[in-house]
């Protein structure tokens, strides 16, 4: 007998032996199939229909208020590990409305919002501090017109079925950021100090 025979007959020994051990099959002796990747959780979703961004200051002491018809919100965010998370937050400088069309359309001329050649303002997190109660301050730099500032914005979630909402107020100075320059930089027409509002709902964030 030849040693190719005898290597043949030790190799199908060999199969024959692990194929009849107990447990275990030629099926089994396969390597392992490697494991699926886990799933990536989704990033939470803005829902514009229950969302609102509105502004209000003095002109000659008397209030006016705005609203911000489009807005977009890009969350990377868990309530329970904040300090890891961001926001980035953009704003349609040319969806700003007072109620009426000709208001509307000063806003968008250079004094003001400039809009045309500079269409839209920018907020991008640097840091999130967790303050209890579902409450969260969250620093970084807003931007308008080619001006930057540092602004911290106070937030409160609140969930139910479902939807996280974030609600908050600040207060900026429109002048910071060349919001109504020449006759219009006047703050006894129109005070500098501007109040906003925000209501942003999120499907998609984790509980609480």
């Amino acid at each position: 007998m030849t040693l190719i025979s005898l290597t043949r007959r030790a190799s199908l020994s060999a199969l024959i032996l692990l194929a009849g051990a107990p447990g275990l099959s030629l099926a089994q002796a396969k390597p392992a199939a490697k494991a699926a990747p886990a799933a990536v959780a989704a990033a939470p979703q803005l829902l514009p229909a229950q969302s609102e961004l509105t502004f209000a200051a003095k002109q000659m002491g008397v209030p006016v208020e705005g609203r911000f018809k489009r807005f977009e919100a890009k969350l990377a965010f868990d309530p329970k590990k904040p300090e890891a998370g961001s926001v980035a937050f953009s704003i349609d400088l040319g969806s700003a409305t007072l109620g009426a069309a000709e208001f509307d359309a000063e806003l968008a001329k250079p004094a003001w919002f400039d809009s045309k050649k500079l269409p839209q303002a920018t907020f991008q997190s640097t840091a999130i501090k967790a303050l209890g109660g579902g409450k969260f301050k969250i620093a970084g730099k807003l931007s308008i017109k080619g001006q930057t500032r540092d602004l911290n914005v106070p937030i409160s979630l609140n969930q139910a079925a479902g939807t996280t909402t974030a609600t908050g107020t600040f207060v900026l100075k429109r002048l910071e950021f060349k919001i109504g320059e020449g006759d219009w930089a006047d703050t006894s027409m129109v005070a500098n100090e501007v109040q906003v509002k925000f209501k942003l709902a999120f499907s998609g964030l984790a509980p609480l």
